[in-house]
């Protein structure tokens, strides 16, 4: 049955894709999503409150990832991390998910950063690396692998590269175990432009990369979300032996994990929030060395990334949340912060159709019959 949405006629499919979970994870590379987390939609909060959020769902959310192989990625920017979820709520998160990491045996790393500083102003050095150390403490006493994450605070306490450098020192000598450095772009946190000291993308790398020259038995791999292919491939090829790249460049994914002939990346991404089973899949094809047979099922998912993290591209959290919804996945379409209005009807349409399109939708009526009711809600009879 034909449902007209904004840019026209659709017909939906009927049939999903078969995959089911239970399979193991891949090998060939380590594979992470990023997760989101589901709101408790009775709540009565105001956006600037508090995160109410769903424990039971969101935690479901993950032994649905970790079923189908993925690693979990935990508390960062896709759990809205600095846009609804504050440092308590991370926290409790980080808590919660480690548990139910070890009660499953599934992979999970966690964000780690200084939010729990106050906004604005300008923080002390000494106050940035005791904010970052607070958070390390927490992830390690949970016994989950730390992702530090890029600092809005550091950014506004660095004078330059020099300060950077002494800060990752500072951190790294205090990780017990190796870390996952984390360079997020301003394209996803407008607050993080000049990271490494430098708006100069070439300085910034040299910065970044001294860092990990300098202790590499305590960088696990660097995750990179910069959106340029070309960039991530000139710094994977600088490494030092035994660093992983982890792409989070959720426009190039196929290219960057398929590799070349002088490597390839890891990945820790939020386009596997929706895409998880298909894209764990997709490289346990790759495991068998099949590259065509993995980029043709992963190349045409890109179409619906590109999408979803349209530019003002922070903002790709509401899709994720969507078509979470849509799946089956939580019974509403509600956010932390009211972030679900932060895209318009249209653009949610048009991922419906491109989701529906990739078989993604467990239960393909169920998905009809929510976003019709969307349709109805928002958009009016047509």
């Amino acid at each position: 049955m034909t449902i007209h949405l904004p840019q026209g006629p659709y017909t939906p499919r009927t049939a999903p894709l078969d995959l089911a979970p239970g399979a193991a994870p891949p090998t060939s590379r380590t594979v992470f999503s990023a997760a989101h987390v589901v709101a408790d939609p009775y709540a009565d909060v105001s956006p600037d409150a508090p995160a109410a959020v769903d424990w039971d769902a969101t935690l479901a959310f993950r032994r649905h990832l970790w079923a189908h192989g993925l690693g979990v990625a935990e508390a960062m920017d896709t759990a809205q991390r600095g846009m609804g979820l504050d440092w308590a709520g991370a926290a409790e998160l980080i808590g919660r998910s480690a548990a139910e990491a070890k009660a499953v045996g599934g992979r999970i790393a966690c964000g780690v950063g200084t939010d729990h500083l106050p906004d604005g102003g300008t923080p002390t050095l000494d106050e940035v690396r005791s904010a970052y150390e607070d958070q390390l403490a927490l992830a390690e006493e949970h016994g989950v692998q730390p992702i530090l994450m890029a600092s809005r605070a550091l950014v506004r306490a660095a004078d330059g590269p020099d300060d950077y450098l002494a800060a990752y020192a500072h951190l790294l000598r205090q990780a017990s175990e190796p870390v996952i450095l984390h360079w997020l772009g301003p394209m996803f946190d407008p607050a993080l432009a000049g990271y490494w000291g430098s708006a100069d993308l070439d300085r910034a790398t040299d910065t970044f990369l001294k860092v990990i020259a300098e202790h590499p038995d305590k960088v696990d791999g660097i995750k990179i979300s910069l959106l340029d292919a070309s960039r991530e491939i000139a710094v994977r090829r600088r490494l030092p032996e035994g660093v992983r790249c982890y792409t989070g460049d959720d426009f190039n994914y196929p290219e960057l994990i398929a590799g070349d002939e002088q490597g390839f990346s890891h990945a820790l991404l939020g386009i596997f929030d929706p895409l998880g089973p298909l894209a764990a899949h997709a490289v346990r094809v790759l495991d068998t060395g099949d590259v065509e047979g993995f980029r043709a099922l992963l190349d045409p998912t890109v179409d619906l990334s590109r999408h979803l993290f349209q530019p003002p591209t922070r903002f790709y959290k509401t899709g994720v949340v969507f078509l979470a919804w849509l799946a089956g996945h939580q019974e509403h379409f509600t956010m932390v912060g009211g972030l679900q209005s932060a895209r318009s009807l249209p653009h949610l349409a048009k991922a419906y159709e491109l989701a529906d399109r990739l078989g993604l939708f467990p239960d393909p009526d169920r998905a009809e019959h929510r976003m019709r009711s969307l349709l109805a809600v928002h958009g009016g009879a047509r």
